[in-house]
């Protein structure tokens, strides 16, 4: 049975088939039928302005741009703008500022776990000494562990060498202050 008694199925159906030839502002017919008129009326005044010359030159220019005009909306659905929600990973997730506090405290209680403190100081230091002092922290060139050794100091730089161990299994609250101190010197 039909939802609507008043209407019989051959009204809808010519109530969707004038729908779909809808030709107001946002449809596709309508999209296409501006931009070719605008096409055809530029044309026929280069051709008053300019004769057969400017009538093939204004062919080449509006082919031109109908093209630029049509990859770009063929392609405009492939771009990433931003709008896509991230993809959801089960195992990582990104660092914040509480995942920093835990961290750290975790870095100083004797009975804690330093190494992520440490891999992420590892971290900071290299991008620091990359950008600052053009040197890799990852390198297994002596003559660049030699220098990013002198570069953190003889007291620091254990804590730090991806090569070595750490010289205690957490952090002293003073030995943590000064890398922090010497990262924000470098």
């Amino acid at each position: 049975m039909n939802a609507d008694p008043v209407r019989d199925p051959a009204e809808a159906s010519e109530a969707s088939e004038a729908g779909r030839r809808r030709t107001g502002p946002g449809s596709v017919r309508h999209s296409l039928i501006e931009p070719a008129v605008t096409a055809v009326l530029a044309e026929v005044v280069f051709g008053l302005v300019g004769g057969p010359p400017a009538v093939a030159a204004g062919a080449v220019l509006l082919a031109l741009a109908a093209l630029f005009a049509g990859r770009y909306v063929a392609g405009a659905g492939i771009l990433d703008v931003g709008l896509r929600s991230r993809p959801r990973l089960l195992d990582a997730h990104e660092p914040g500022l509480s995942d920093w506090r835990w961290t750290v405290r975790q870095g100083l209680v004797p009975d804690g776990d330093a190494q992520p403190l440490r891999g992420r100081l590892q971290r900071l230091f290299a991008a620091r000494l990359s950008e600052v002092h053009h040197l890799p922290l990852t390198s297994d060139l002596p003559a660049d562990r030699e220098r990013a050794a002198r570069l953190l100091g003889p007291e620091l730089w254990p804590w730090i060498d991806p090569a070595g161990d750490p010289p205690a299994p957490a952090f002293p609250p003073d030995v943590l202050a000064a890398l922090v101190d010497r990262l924000e010197s470098l």
